[in-house]
């Protein structure tokens, strides 16, 4: 990855943040801007970013909420060298993990990601219904956008396992999954809250918990939708699927 020709540096949150990026294949946008806008946190918390790619998301939300201890999560190691190289670039602290989040707990326990150790989980997986759209030749997109029936509930049973208890989730999906995700969210978590966000403004989107959102659809739908919700606590512990390691 050393040949400039192949990346660009891209100026995001109006020049406050600078990220270097592959020309071609997954490039950050967005979804990252608004996963990081929408994502609460505290100076102090611990933020881990799942599927971190080039740093995007983590890194907005570090520049908007000075102090928190960033950790960012990229399966790709080139793209993970990217990600160390912007925070660095910004003056931002992160700690750089090259690891697949469906990886067993083991895993996630070598690379300093224990059990009940993160107060806030941000992402944005791939949601690409692999049976309806068509895989991109290039690799690194691929893997970026096209989901597998299991991807889901793997990233979510991932964030389950690291978040505290009455830790943060927050993530972004397409809107046409919210059955999926609802439903994956079912076990573990609680106090869903969704933000439908439209591609112009003619619909103004509106924020809901889960029967409003269901019961008050918006009559023009939206292509995104940014969930947040809070892990369960459970007699004073948090709930688990300890047979899903």
């Amino acid at each position: 990855m050393s040949d400039s020709g192949q990346f660009t540096d891209d100026a995001f949150l109006g020049g406050q943040l600078r990220l270097r990026q592959p020309k071609s294949g997954h490039r950050a946008g967005h979804d990252a801007m608004l996963l990081a806008a929408s994502t609460p946190a505290r100076s102090g918390d611990r933020v881990v970013d799942f599927g971190a790619g080039v740093g995007a998301a983590g890194l907005a939300l570090a520049r908007r909420v000075a102090g928190i201890e960033l950790v960012l999560v990229e399966i790709d190691p080139g793209l993970a060298a990217l990600a160390r190289d912007n925070a660095a670039a910004n003056a931002l602290a992160a700690d750089v993990v090259v690891l697949d989040v469906t990886s067993n707990a083991s895993a996630f326990a070598a690379a300093g990601l224990t059990p009940d150790s993160a107060d806030v989980v941000l992402m944005n997986p791939p949601f690409n219904d692999s049976e309806r759209h068509r895989a991109s030749p290039d690799k690194a997109r691929e893997i970026a956008h096209m989901a597998t029936a299991a991807t889901l509930e793997s990233w979510i049973h991932a964030a389950r396992r690291i978040l505290k208890s009455d830790g943060i989730l927050s993530m972004i999906w397409r809107a046409e999954g919210i059955a999926e995700v609802l439903a994956a969210l079912d076990r573990g978590f609680g106090s869903v809250r969704i933000l439908p966000v439209h591609a112009d403004s003619a619909s103004p989107a509106i924020r809901s918990d889960r029967s409003s959102f269901v019961q008050r659809w918006l009559l023009r739908e939206p292509f995104r939708l940014l969930f947040w919700c809070r892990s369960k606590v459970n007699g004073g512990q948090k709930s688990t699927d300890q047979h899903h390691q």
